[in-house]
């Protein structure tokens, strides 16, 4: 049995108690919130009738003793979560982002270097079923090596609340899902970075809703995205809508279920070579998906087996590394160099 402290019980949490929910080995231990009475009433919700109540991270795992924590509370209090967690030898599961800066980034990765303990971010996207079929298909070289990645991302929702008073609301807040799934699709190293935002006249946020950004991808892969929160009318999926061209073809993926390819064929008809479709296989049984689910099992596999976790934080800080990047872009006005913090 693993046992588990949870600490934030806003919204959030109940994506993580209702995973939890569907787990065998796993116990909730304790609950801590800032506010008491929010954590006993997520307590009474899932029916944690055993669990520690309190206030105080490091109160509730002197009395619990847990074998891993579970990091929920808002970007800004992550870090001292996180060294909290480290200093009681317990292993760490996060909520994204894994910081609110990359100097909070750095030093939570190297904490958990040096305590040899489990870090991973909740990365629940990177695990969509169709994402990973991408990642499978473009290994096996159907139509080549990826050359140019394509993502739009345009979702006009109406948050209230802090989002809309947010700097860099997009890039922060959102874009680290397009990100991640760019560079886990095409296996790549994030170099540099050119970025613009702005605020159409039609917006509703206070700063940052809508950017264009270049990355460039390592191995002659270049990512481009264009997004905004305040895009009313023919709204993308929350993936996103994507085009990736390869060596040999090229992908459409809608950000639901249409997932298409052609490859090129040694043949040209006038200006063009000529195309056939080629499937995409269904997805592999070895994929991990189901979000927050697969990756709190995928987590307590690396526990159990002394494996590391496919969304740990030393490699997660590469997709933040991104996010930081073009924020730096978008406030100098140039290009970017993004440095490989951690390996």
């Amino acid at each position: 049995m693993m046992n588990v402290v949870l600490v934030g019980c806003g919204a959030m949490s109940k994506h993580w108690l209702d995973a939890v929910g569907q787990i065998d080995g796993l116990a909730i231990v304790g609950l801590v919130d800032l506010d008491a009475e929010r954590a006993k009433a997520r307590a009474r919700e899932y029916e944690l009738t055993g669990a520690v109540i309190g206030i105080s991270l490091d109160a509730v795992l002197d009395q619990t003793r847990p074998d891993a924590v579970f990091d929920v509370v808002v970007p800004a209090a992550r870090r001292e979560v996180a060294l909290s967690a480290f200093a009681h030898n317990c292993h760490l599961l996060t909520e994204k982002p894994l910081a609110d800066s990359p100097e909070n980034a750095r030093a939570i990765v190297e904490a958990a270097r040096r305590a040899g303990r489990v870090h991973a971010v909740v990365q629940n996207r990177r695990y969509v079923a169709n994402v990973r079929r991408i990642r499978r298909f473009l290994d096996s070289g159907a139509i080549g090596a990826a050359t140019s990645i394509h993502a739009d991302f345009f979702v006009a929702p109406h948050f209230g609340g802090f989002r809309e008073e947010m700097a860099h609301v997009l890039l922060l807040d959102m874009a680290i899902h397009t990100f991640d799934a760019a560079r886990y699709m095409v296996g790549g190293e994030p170099a540099s970075v050119f970025c613009q935002e702005w605020e159409p006249a039609n917006s509703w946020y206070r700063q940052g809703s809508s950017a264009n950004a270049v990355f460039d991808l390592g191995g002659g892969k270049v990512f481009t995205y264009a997004g905004s929160w305040c895009a009313a009318g023919f709204r993308t999926s929350w993936e996103g809508s994507w085009r990736i061209v390869a060596e040999h073809g090229s992908l459409l993926w809608d950000g639901h279920d249409a997932l298409t390819a052609e490859l090129v064929l040694p043949v040209r008809d006038g200006l063009f070579d000529k195309t056939e479709p080629v499937e995409v296989p269904p997805l592999d049984p070895a994929d991990r998906v189901d979000g927050h689910l697969g990756i709190i099992r995928d987590f307590m596999h690396a526990i159990e087996t002394g494996t590391e976790p496919e969304t740990r934080g030393a490699d997660n800080i590469k997709s933040l590394a991104m996010v930081f990047g073009a924020i730096e872009s978008a406030e100098t006005g140039g290009r970017v160099a993004i440095t490989q913090e951690a390996q």
